[in-house]
């Protein structure tokens, strides 16, 4: 199953986009130097603080980042991962999938 720590991990990204003490020092200088060059050639109307480059950094995750999980909804695990990761709720759009016919199975594997 999904340990905690990797659970808290997804939890964050999926809230905030960001995880906590996640770059060392010299890779978080390395992002606010090329967000500063991302900013200034998109014409962003932000000032050059490292507060404010690591908030448009965040702000470039959230509009490219794009997770895909896949969990089984069998038995209480799930139900256990949803009370303890609220934003796999909150923050996720939920898409059931049901089994497939074998027809339409057949179908697909053969058109494409």
């Amino acid at each position: 199953g999904i340990n905690a720590e990797y659970g808290e991990d997804i939890n964050m990204i999926l809230n905030s986009a960001d995880i906590p003490n996640l770059y060392e020092p010299d890779e978080r200088g390395e992002i606010l130097e090329r967000m500063q060059q991302v900013a200034t050639e998109n014409r962003a109307k932000i000032e050059f603080t490292p507060f404010a480059l690591y908030n448009y950094f965040i702000d470039q995750v959230k509009a490219n980042l794009h997770l895909v999980l896949a969990f089984s909804p069998i038995g209480d695990a799930f139900r256990t991962r949803l009370r303890k990761f609220p934003s796999l709720i909150n923050c996720c759009t939920i898409d059931w999938f049901q089994p497939w016919p074998e027809d339409a199975l057949q179908m697909v594997a053969n058109k494409f």
